[in-house]
């Protein structure tokens, strides 16, 4: 997989399409969203695991592993897992493929790459944004990105470059939270991820920022644009067969492919 990095990455020219309007209770300025985010996963890196299983609602490995192998992921495949945190995704990547050196890890959180280092051995970790992926050209069979599209600063730069990277047939998969339909499911999640899961944060680490974190999760689910809008981004980036699952009325699993012909738009 090594030879897949090239070291160096330019950033795309921005298509104005945020996932979420600026969230100004949390950072004063859209210019500030990238420092607040890598400091918020920086002061939260050593508690994400425990917070994923307080909001995880019941899914868990099984249902990461699940959706990977869903999308197309097998043995003899090499994925690229952008913010891979602490590695909840890139280690389901491990027991498909069944070798640590088919899996990369990128992440713009120098805290959340020392925690995935610890917990996996053997996967490459490259510190960078999804918006520059420092990755050669066609280099990768499988992208995949957990529980952070809502955190990007561009949805069309993101897919441009999630397509430039991957080989002809190669898939993305990204897994997400969204609203469910309905006031009393919007209701239901809201009062959980909204109120009680950044209170029981409060409670079982109250000098540290989880419960910040958590209550800023609550905010981008809220105000991140629909599906339909997210999944536009892809298809102009030049994927085929895009299309949104969604599982437990919340859990969004975005995917597509590179056709096996095409060239880079």
């Amino acid at each position: 997989m090594a030879a897949g990095l090239d070291g160096s990455a330019a950033a795309a020219a921005p298509s104005g399409a945020e996932p979420h309007r600026p969230l100004t209770r949390h950072y004063a300025a859209r210019s500030e969203r990238s420092g607040f985010v890598r400091e918020l996963f920086n002061g939260t890196a050593a508690d994400y695991n425990r917070i994923n299983g307080v909001f995880s609602l019941g899914t868990g490995s099984w249902y990461r592993r699940g959706a990977l192998r869903r999308a197309g992921l097998a043995p003899g495949q090499r994925l690229l897992d952008v913010a891979v945190g602490t590695g909840l995704v890139a280690a389901e990547a491990v027991r498909v493929l069944g070798d640590p050196r088919a899996v990369t890890g990128l992440d713009l959180s120098e805290g959340m790459l020392a925690e995935a280092r610890r917990r996996l051995g053997g996967i490459r970790l490259v510190q960078a944004r999804a918006e520059a992926l420092p990755v050669a050209d066609r280099s990768v069979d499988f992208v995949s990105m957990g529980y952070a599209l809502r955190h990007v600063a561009d949805l069309g730069v993101v897919f441009r470059e999630y397509h430039r990277v991957l080989r002809p047939g190669g898939r993305v998969l990204l897994l997400e939270i969204g609203r469910p339909e309905g006031r009393l499911g919007q209701a239901a999640l809201k009062a959980y991820l909204g109120r009680v899961v950044p209170a029981l944060c409060r409670w079982t680490a109250p000098r540290r920022r989880a419960g910040q974190l958590m209550d800023y999760y609550w905010d981008t689910i809220e105000a991140c644009v629909p599906a339909e809008t997210i999944l536009r981004h892809p298809r102009l980036a030049g994927f085929a067969g895009v299309r949104c699952d969604t599982a437990l009325g919340v859990f969004k699993a975005y995917s597509g492919r590179r056709s096996t012909h095409d060239d880079a738009p």
